[in-house]
């Protein structure tokens, strides 16, 4: 099987939807329809503190299903990160493989090269100063950062800030300038409701964040109907086995009952911006009896909810940023088609980090590999407990499992 281009998606998936269709099909319309398209993807848990809706495997599959060739994960570490992090753990992943030759996203603007010029501004020697400056004037981070970044470059190109999928791209250029990648950046323009939406419009499809909110209403039809038809298909197969949907409030108590049982110097290890936020979650934790009211009343507006509540999955996890690792040690594959054994194949010879298929060859790694393994099994079976059935959720499964071959 021949191919001649290889692009790359930082993706969560969770759940795939007609946009990400889009984005698939935007991919090949532009590199031609013999491309390869591999994506990175989270695990268990996602970039804002929360469990996916469904297992990484179950994803990796309605996602090969859907059209991607070769699905890797984009370890805990890097997955339930801020977004900085995020991408740059998705940017290593794609660039480990040695045959991904662009990066694929959505974004709001459509504008690679403006996005591009953003992320060097926010990589320059200048930029620390300044939004120091606009951080004293008490507004959030984010408009800070905005108002930083417009003094480097323009108030209507930093205005693109203001909008999530421009700029997690904006990140991901970050990643690329940072690593001198060559990649080319292929930026598509957002269809459908905005990425946080949580309530469809007639005549939009909808976001991930809508679907999840609709199967927490109980209108699983209608979820269902906004789910790319294999996301949808896996989906019931996941339900009738008792493990969908999953949301962290089927480990409500367990979650709080890790808070309160730590002390305010782990909170303080878990606080990478040593801004006391951690103060504030810890008298929430000694009082809430809901996530969500521990989270209320731990918000500043100077930080959005998905900082505290991955500080809250990190402490639930048993993780410490200081432990996180600073390069992605093995490319581990979720799934793939014919097109992507191909590439596995290939990537062989063109790998800069070994590639797992089977579990057990972590044990021939090295240890850092091993720890990151023995991470993600304990996390995979925290996870578990989440499951609608609980007797689906035995524990070791990361250990079982190979990639699902399409």
């Amino acid at each position: 099987m021949i191919f001649l281009r290889a692009a790359g998606i930082i993706t969560e998936y969770n759940p795939l939807h007609t946009g990400h269709l889009y984005l698939l099909g935007a991919v090949r319309r532009l590199l031609g329809e013999d491309a390869a398209v591999i994506c990175a993807m989270s695990g268990d848990f996602v970039q804002r503190g929360d469990f996916a809706l469904l297992r990484r495997q179950a994803r990796a599959a309605a996602a090969v299903r859907g059209g991607a060739d070769l699905v890797l994960e984009l370890p805990l570490p890097w997955a339930a990160a801020p977004a900085e992090r995020f991408a740059d753990g998705g940017v290593q992943v794609l660039l480990g493989t040695g045959v991904v030759d662009a990066l694929a996203f959505g974004s709001e603007c459509g504008d690679g090269a403006a996005l591009r010029r953003l992320a060097a501004a926010l990589l320059s020697a200048e930029f620390p100063s300044l939004l120091k400056e606009e951080l004293a004037r008490g507004d959030s981070f984010a408009a800070a950062r905005q108002r930083a970044a417009g003094r480097l470059t323009s108030p209507g190109e930093a205005a693109l800030l203001s909008q999530p999928n421009n700029t997690l791209g904006v990140e991901y250029c970050k990643a690329l300038l940072a690593r001198n990648a060559p990649l080319e950046v292929l930026t598509i323009p957002r269809r459908g409701a905005p990425h946080d939406a949580e309530t469809p419009a007639p005549e939009q499809s909808a976001s991930a964040a809508a679907i999840r909110a609709l199967l927490r209403q109980g209108r699983r039809q209608e979820a269902l109907r906004h789910m790319a038809p294999a996301m949808a298909e896996v989906y019931r197969d996941e339900e009738a086995a008792g493990r969908a949907p999953v949301f962290l409030e089927k480990c409500e108590r367990a979650v709080l009952a890790r808070l309160r049982t730590m002390e305010e110097a782990d909170f303080a290890a878990l606080d990478q911006g040593r801004e006391g936020l951690y103060r504030r979650l810890y008298r929430a934790s000694r009082a809430a009896v809901s996530v969500e009211d521990l989270l209320a009343a731990a918000k500043t507006k100077r930080y959005p909810h998905a900082r505290l509540r991955r500080m809250v999955l990190w402490a639930y996890l048993g993780l410490r940023p200081g432990d996180f690792p600073d390069a992605v040690p093995y490319l581990r594959v979720l799934a793939a088609n014919a097109r992507g054994q191909t590439l596995l194949a290939r990537m062989r010879k063109t790998a800069s980090v070994p590639i797992l298929t089977k579990p057990a060859a972590v044990n021939r790694l090295g240890a850092e590999a091993r720890e990151l393994f023995a991470l993600e099994a304990r996390a995979a079976d925290l996870y578990a407990l989440a499951y609608p059935n609980l007797s689906a959720a035995v524990g070791g499964s990361l250990w079982r499992e190979g990639p699902a071959m399409i």
